[in-house]
């Protein structure tokens, strides 16, 4: 799913690859320009793949990563030409009591499979932010800005990534760190989450 903008909730979104043509922008990429290049989501977050997300993430069934990781390759073999994957990052204190990143057990899948190489710790969270799922959109805002941070931009400059996250919801938290990819010099970065909500 994707639209070649990315961020209306539709049936999938637009710079957000979606059941639309390649070509198709949604109302709000087409008013506002997210920082990412484009966006796509693998599945709709509902049904028995909510589920199994819910499970991995919030009730540590890390088991889970491999199988989530493999759906996610099949619905995105043919991605862009990328230099670099990069996970979403969490901040410390949320890792210490998880104790896993879900995003980088799905990006260490789509590396391996893609061929690409991850690149880990190097887009960090310079704050513990609150759970974005419990606020509004402008909340969400006003929560990520200037959350993000890349620590050696010399990695990252003049290269084509690809971000990886598990939910794709309002884009918010995926296009925070694609400004701080963009202000390190990033050329292009792509996004690509294993389901978004619908």
């Amino acid at each position: 799913m994707g639209c070649a903008d990315p961020r209306e909730p539709a049936p999938f979104a637009s710079t957000i690859a979606l059941t639309y043509s390649p070509d198709h922008l949604c109302t709000v990429c087409r008013l506002r320009r997210p920082a990412f290049t484009r966006a796509w989501s693998c599945y709709p977050y509902e049904g028995p793949l909510q589920d199994a997300i819910r499970m991995f993430k919030y009730h540590s069934k890390v088991a889970l990563a491999e199988a989530l990781g493999e759906l996610m390759w099949s619905a995105f073999r043919d991605s862009p030409d990328v230099d670099m994957l990069l996970p979403v990052p969490l901040h410390a204190s949320r890792l210490r009591e998880r104790e896993f990143n879900q995003s980088l057990l799905l990006a260490d899948r789509l590396s391996r499979r893609l061929g690409v190489p991850l690149s880990y710790g190097n887009l960090v969270r310079l704050r513990d932010t609150q759970p974005q799922t419990e606020l509004t959109r402008s909340a969400r805002l006003k929560n990520l800005r200037r959350a993000f941070s890349v620590l050696h931009p010399e990695e990252v400059d003049g290269k084509r990534l690809l971000l990886v996250d598990d939910v794709f919801t309002t884009g918010t938290t995926v296009n925070e760190c694609a400004k701080a990819l963009r202000k390190a010099g990033a050329a292009d970065v792509f996004v690509c989450t294993l389901a978004r909500t619908m």
